[in-house]
């Protein structure tokens, strides 16, 4: 058994390189041979968001507070509130991040596939994210 305290791993801020705005992560687990599942808390301040992006097992997020946005490639971008759960199949290319003037906090949790839990792509541009 392993108990991690609240507080005990220090938040990072997520790099401009996968995302835009001001995003705060706080690490929640990592995957430990021969578990392949990771979890994070990640805050989005209003209008933050992820990159486009992929996981080869998919990704759970559990929504906790605030107001966000959800989309899928070729999908219209989804409202998503405390206590929604949004599961995007292996694969899938998406993104989230905060409403335009409400950041979110949600939980993300994927699982690595030969060490390699996410693909980084193109950032979301001004004009899909208000989509």
């Amino acid at each position: 058994m392993e108990i991690k305290r609240n507080g005990a791993q220090p938040s990072v801020t997520g790099p401009v390189e996968w995302f835009t705005g001001t995003v705060r992560i706080d690490p929640l687990f990592d995957a430990k041979e021969p578990s392949r599942t990771g979890g994070a808390s990640v805050t989005f301040e209003p209008g933050a968001r992820t990159a486009w992006h992929t996981h080869p097992l998919g990704q759970t997020l559990v929504v906790t507070a605030g107001c966000g946005r959800v989309q899928r490639w070729d999908g219209p971008s989804e409202e998503i509130r405390p206590g929604d759960v949004v599961q995007f199949a292996p694969g899938e290319k998406h993104w989230h991040g905060a409403a335009p003037t409400t950041p979110v906090t949600h939980i993300a949790i994927q699982e690595a596939l030969d060490g390699n839990a996410v693909t980084w792509l193109e950032h979301v541009s001004n004009e899909q994210y208000l989509k």
